[in-house]
């Protein structure tokens, strides 16, 4: 099949997230579409936290990815190799194409299955519920989340969080920053700054930690929330190496196109756009990316195809069931307000309903 005059259909999404699972829904009444992840299901990312303490809630942010890709083809394997006309899974399988879709976000390691998913979650929860003092390393999103989380379901858990930068959440503002850490504070959540703890410090049975400050923290169990690094490693031995910038990220053009391929998209936190790395905005990559697939498959103009445009950084931080800090382009509010916005669902209901799934019941 020729896909220049538009006749070639066959999409391949690389990437099951937040990205790559809404591309595949947007195209797959209209193309050929095959979805290649390592996992059977999408995962609703920022409602991960409060799934460790509510493991119920999994129960919607966990999807398999046929739910919403009823008209699609679902391979679940890595992709390990690209060339200019077909991608190769590690499990072996050939897949040609006509576009392709890089949506592979941030290397994780993940249960297979959704139940397998389901049961890590179950684990977490009862790992918290019978410590009486809980470790948290790492004071990004995650970690700040997570804090929150339990200090407001287990308020008589003895948190200590350790950071290894001079704030917070170093991604927003200073003075987003500082109202989560007086929220923590107010929890009685211990926060230790400009330290790293060596995790293999402590030895079998006495759960004393110790950090690089000379602090000693005593633990029942940790939870390790640090960055995970970019799932662009792959890439290296393909012909898209020269498209990685210093940092890994695929440089991409206006359209959202892998600079010198027609018909190479990149979406999500892979890319080299310079913004936020956040799931709402992953998600208007996925339209941009999209709109101007199905407008070369059916033979439209180059020139009529959609730019992407970074917005303004909106950034909101959940603090447990009502609170949340909440960082906009002109002012940093916390409490309640901003908490309406997003955390008592966290966006989940929003999220299935993009999909096409019913925002409040599981599937079976």
């Amino acid at each position: 099949m020729n896909s220049e005059s538009g006749k070639g259909r066959r999409v391949v999404v690389i990437g099951g997230g937040v990205a790559g699972s809404l591309a595949s829904k947007f195209l797959q009444f209209d193309s050929d579409v095959t979805l290649i992840d390592p996992k059977e299901y999408f995962e609703i990312t920022w409602a991960s936290l409060r799934s460790m303490v509510e493991p119920s809630f999994a129960e919607r942010s966990v999807i398999n990815h046929k739910k919403y890709l009823q008209n699609g083809r679902v391979v679940t394997s890595p992709a390990v190799n690209i060339t200019d006309t077909d991608v190769m899974t590690a499990d072996g399988l050939v897949f040609g194409y006509d576009y392709l879709v890089i949506a592979t976000g941030h290397n994780d390691v993940l249960p297979i299955t959704r139940q397998e998913k389901l049961s890590q979650y179950q684990a977490e929860y009862e790992k918290i519920k019978s410590s009486e003092s809980i470790l948290i390393v790492g004071g990004g999103p995650s970690g700040v989340e997570l804090a929150a989380e339990i200090a407001v379901d287990f308020p008589e858990k003895k948190v200590t969080l350790v950071h290894n930068g001079p704030r917070l959440l170093e991604f927003v503002g200073q003075k987003a920053a500082d109202k989560a850490f007086d929220w923590l504070k107010s929890r009685k959540v211990e926060m230790l700054l400009n330290q790293r703890v060596d995790l293999n410090s402590a030895s079998d049975g006495n759960k004393t930690y110790r950090t690089s400050g000379g602090e000693t923290i005593h633990a029942d169990c940790y939870f390790l929330c640090t960055g995970k690094p970019l799932s662009s490693e792959w890439l290296k031995g393909t012909g898209l190496k020269d498209n990685l910038d210093g940092k890994g990220r695929l440089m991409v053009d206006e359209y959202l196109r892998v600079k010198d391929h027609k018909n190479v998209f990149a979406i999500g936190d892979i890319t080299d756009v310079p913004e936020m790395k956040q799931g709402y905005i992953a998600e208007k990559h996925a339209s941009v990316a999209t709109k101007n697939i199905k407008l070369l498959m059916s033979g439209g103009n180059e020139k009529k195809m959609s730019t992407y445009k970074p917005g303004s950084d909106i950034a909101i931080i959940s603090l447990g069931r009502k609170d949340s800090v909440a960082q906009f382009p002109f002012m940093t509010v916390s409490g309640c307000v901003p908490g309406l916005i997003k955390s008592k669902d966290l966006f989940v209901g929003k999220t299935r309903k993009a999909r096409g799934l019913d925002p409040n019941i599981v599937e079976p």
